[in-house]
């Protein structure tokens, strides 16, 4: 995993983890068995690599990995 995220770094990412936990970010470093991702506010995340089950290029703003928040019509 970290060989794959290394190359990874500078993209955007759509991350889903143990425990159904989604994220958002851009890749900003692997290192120590952590994935460095950086959200849309400027927050540094640090996320375990051997916590993370799948990984994926984000494509749009609106779209986010895993559960959709709000009300369904």
């Amino acid at each position: 995993m970290q060989e794959f995220l290394s190359k990874m770094i500078g993209r955007r990412l759509d991350l889903f983890c143990e425990g159904a936990l989604s994220l958002r970010g851009e890749a900003l470093e692997v290192d120590g068995g952590l994935l460095y991702l950086k959200d849309e506010n400027e927050r540094v995340c640090y996320v375990a690599l051997d916590k993370i089950v799948a990984v994926w290029e984000a494509q749009e703003e609106e779209h986010r990995a895993g559960f959709v928040s709000g009300s369904l019509k």
